[in-house]
């Protein structure tokens, strides 16, 4: 039997553009936040530690979770693991830093912490999703 081929509109290719789409605004624009702490240290962070009685040490995990994950998300290696680990890093700047303000809105009449879940969500929509095929590590990518 001979198949007829279906043209889907290109719905693949235009699933793959949104995918680089969400990795390059996520990378981006946090990327931003880990260049700051790169000039500015992260004093803040390992005190806040200190006074919670944990290692200081800790604190410079924040470079890992916002400059060499989301360099990852940018190319395209590792996506998925780099994913999961912007969405921890998130997960524990709102524990360190906005736990009070986690009910709250802001003074425009958004979630105070809206930006923290837009960066949480679009990291867990990239760890489900992958890089796709726009990637250095191709949509066959074991982590991508």
């Amino acid at each position: 039997m001979r198949t007829i081929p279906v043209d889907n509109g290109g719905a693949a290719s235009r699933a793959d553009l949104g995918r680089l789409v969400l990795r390059v605004a996520l990378a981006v624009l946090l990327l931003f936040h880990g260049v700051s702490k790169l000039m500015g240290g992260v004093g803040f962070i390992t005190g806040m530690l200190a006074k919670m009685g944990l290692p200081e040490a800790i604190g410079y995990l924040v470079y890992v979770g916002e400059v060499i994950a989301p360099l990852f998300i940018l190319f395209g290696v590792w996506t998925r693991l780099a994913a999961l680990i912007v969405a921890g890093n998130m997960i524990v700047a709102v524990l360190l830093v906005h736990t009070k303000q986690f009910f709250t809105m802001s003074e425009t009449g958004g979630w105070a912490l809206e930006l923290q879940g837009m960066y949480f969500f679009a990291a867990v929509a990239l760890a489900l999703l992958g890089a796709g095929r726009y990637s250095i590590g191709g949509r066959a990518g074991k982590w991508n």
